[in-house]
């Protein structure tokens, strides 16, 4: 029975194995959204379309979004959420859900 189950989680965890070339793939999904989501931005920022300076505007406002949608919280107190109110509540980091 124990070797059933050990084989069973090995089976599960081949499973979340990927290939280098799917993890490529996933980052290279990844950035034509940055692209398409920022791209038009940074263009009204003043940035040619498709060069390294636009590049860089991508990926700057791509993880400023993204840091203001984790919602990580170093508060005893919990984080404040959007409206001031306290959203969350315990001791240590807090992460808040539904951003």
């Amino acid at each position: 029975m124990r070797a059933l189950i050990l084989s069973a989680a090995s089976v599960f965890c081949l499973l979340g194995c990927t290939t280098p070339q799917e993890q490529a793939l996933k980052q290279q999904a990844e950035m034509n959204r940055m692209m398409a989501e920022f791209g038009p931005a940074c263009v009204q920022l003043g940035y040619p379309a498709n060069s390294d300076p636009w590049r860089n505007c991508v990926v700057q406002l791509a993880a400023k979004n993204d840091s203001k949608r984790s919602g990580v919280s170093t508060s005893i107190f919990g984080s404040w959420g959007r409206s001031g109110w306290g959203s969350g509540s315990g001791v240590g980091i807090g992460i808040g859900v539904g951003r």
